[in-house]
């Protein structure tokens, strides 16, 4: 299965206050043992919402509105992909991670294509495929 750990923002990375060098170097290292155990698919750090916008859809309309963005607690300031046996095993793993302070995480698991039974038919399930295949083309070249 896949779930995106979702690190939410707080006031330090919403002011666009960096981590130190021991933070990164902790971070890297946590990184490393998610890469040899196979864990770890994909990991970003994202910019503060004030380098970001929001579209609300709205019918045919389209707002646009430019960050920052107020409540800090529902923002995020990065992610992991991963792949795990279960979500307990996600936890376990989240539990090692080099956080402190009240730092409080999440777990979503990802919906895969068996998810969405009937509705995704053949014809969706190839389309999908084809994107993927096109996106790691992408990546290796």
């Amino acid at each position: 299965m896949r779930v995106m750990v979702i690190v939410k923002a707080n006031n330090d990375s919403e002011a666009g206050i960096l981590p130190s060098a021991e933070i990164l170097a902790a971070m890297g290292k946590y990184n490393e043992e998610l890469v040899k155990a196979g864990i770890m698919l994909a990991g970003e750090g994202l910019q503060a919402s004030s380098k970001g916008k929001r579209v609300r859809f709205d019918g045919q309309q389209r707002t646009v509105t430019d960050g920052p963005f107020t409540e800090t607690k529902e923002l995020i300031a990065g992610f992991w992909l991963w792949r795990v046996k279960s979500m307990d095993d996600a936890v376990e793993w989240l539990k090692r991670a080099p956080f402190d302070g009240g730092t409080e995480l999440e777990i979503r698991q990802v919906f895969e294509a068996e998810d969405f039974g009937a509705e995704f038919t053949p014809e969706l399930r190839e389309q999908e495929e084809r994107l993927r295949a096109q996106i790691e083309e992408r990546k290796a070249s």
